[in-house]
């Protein structure tokens, strides 16, 4: 038995074998002027679980002819990093590049981060981090500005199917597996390479002929590449709010059913619709705030699963309804102007006369002398503002 797992196996060696990053490997593409310059450059590889981030950091090592160093951020230390630091400088004295590739770089805190500023500044180390967070947010900025951050996409499906069929060609086990198993293989993958090839290997290992049902027997239940403090979460929320504000209930519920799938608390979700209600329906439709708050309530009394019935029908007469922004534009501009405006005296008609002395100042009387009478509709005609900003307009 080879104890080298299949993923590892299949990893490729040089750039012309990596499937599916068309965008960053080709003909005067980046990662090829980067190697056919020869010139070190730190780099931040951004992208989703296996789509081959350490395999480019090894290739480009590897064409530089450097020491190439792995380190994952979540079980290094300060003491790891000096002694790749050491290292680097016994290689500096042999003329030999570094390449310290750092797994998951956005672990790291800001002062971890800060000790490699010296060494990549001067040169002693060329940096290549690896990670699935946005490098904006998880990565300092002295150390973002002296990298180039190269977006590493998710595999398609037919991108997985390509990597499953050259793996099962080079292991020659074509005859024993069946194109349906492929596939769903590369369904269930989510976009990840690892995935897909850790997979069938333990489909191989079940039974001499790999048929869909093996698959499923291998990998149980298909869990999405999604974390809920990740980009993952927040670009799915932010595609279920944009499908519902652009009326695509298609969408709508798609995005909403991978939230679910994932594992996502069905209550933020069910927050997110009752701020919709009000942010993008508003006015349009005044039930729509009732609804999406019905269905929070509904959620904390039901659960899921049945809870997800009670989610769709509200994301889809919310994606249905008429939209306005009114309420919620004039709120924002009504928080701009009090807070340029704070020390601005509220009206003395407006104002409370609990006391004689009060009424005697004139509190709560209008310009006219008369004490207000404080019905529906009543004195329309005033001037509620203060005076200063009287002609403003909000709504």
């Amino acid at each position: 038995m080879n104890r080298v797992p299949l993923a590892e196996r299949m990893r490729p060696k040089k750039l012309e074998e990596v499937v599916g990053q068309d965008e960053i490997i080709g003909h005067g593409k980046i990662l090829n002027k980067i190697v056919e310059n020869k010139e070190p450059v730190n780099i931040v590889f951004w992208g989703p679980p296996g789509t081959g981030k350490t395999t480019l950091a090894r290739i480009i090592a590897n064409e530089f002819k450097a020491d190439f160093i792995e380190i994952s951020a979540v079980t290094s230390g300060k003491k790891d990093v000096e002694k790749v630091v050491e290292i680097a400088r016994q290689n500096w004295n042999l003329q030999l590049r570094t390449v310290l590739f750092v797994d998951e770089i956005h672990r790291f805190n800001k002062a971890q981060q800060d000790a490699f500023l010296p060494h990549v500044e001067s040169g002693l180390i060329t940096l290549i981090g690896a990670t699935t967070e946005n490098p904006s947010f998880e990565i300092i900025s002295p150390l973002l500005s002296r990298s180039r951050v190269i977006v590493v996409k998710a595999l398609t499906h037919e991108g997985i199917v390509q990597v499953l069929k050259r793996a099962i060609k080079l292991e020659k086990v074509t005859s024993r597996v069946d194109k349906k198993a492929i596939d769903y293989l590369a369904e269930l993958s989510a976009g990840d390479a690892r995935v897909a090839l850790s997979n069938l290997e333990l489909s191989l290992s079940l039974a001499k002929k790999v048929t869909e049902q093996t698959v499923k027997q291998a990998a149980g239940r298909k869990v999405p590449g999604y974390d809920k403090k990740g980009d993952n979460h927040y670009d799915n929320i932010s595609a279920f709010i944009k499908s519902m504000r652009g009326g695509d209930v298609d969408a709508t519920l798609y995005y909403m059913a991978r939230m679910v799938e994932a594992g996502e608390d069905p209550k933020f979700i069910a927050r997110r619709m009752v701020i919709f209600a009000s942010e993008d329906i508003g006015l349009a439709g005044n039930g729509a705030l009732g609804l999406a708050t019905d269905a929070f309530m509904a959620i904390e009394r039901v659960g899921m699963p049945e809870g997800g019935i009670i989610l769709s029908h509200v994301a889809y007469a919310l994606a249905k309804a008429k939209k306005s922004r009114e309420s919620y534009d004039a709120w924002g501009r009504a928080q701009s102007l009090a807070h340029k405006t704070m020390g601005l005296p509220v009206p003395i008609w407006l104002r409370n006369a609990p006391t004689k002395m009060m009424k005697d100042m004139g509190f709560g009387k209008s310009k006219s002398g008369q004490r207000q009478q404080w019905t529906a509709g009543f004195h329309l005609d005033q001037n509620y503002l203060p005076d200063e900003i009287k002609d403003e307009k909000i709504a």
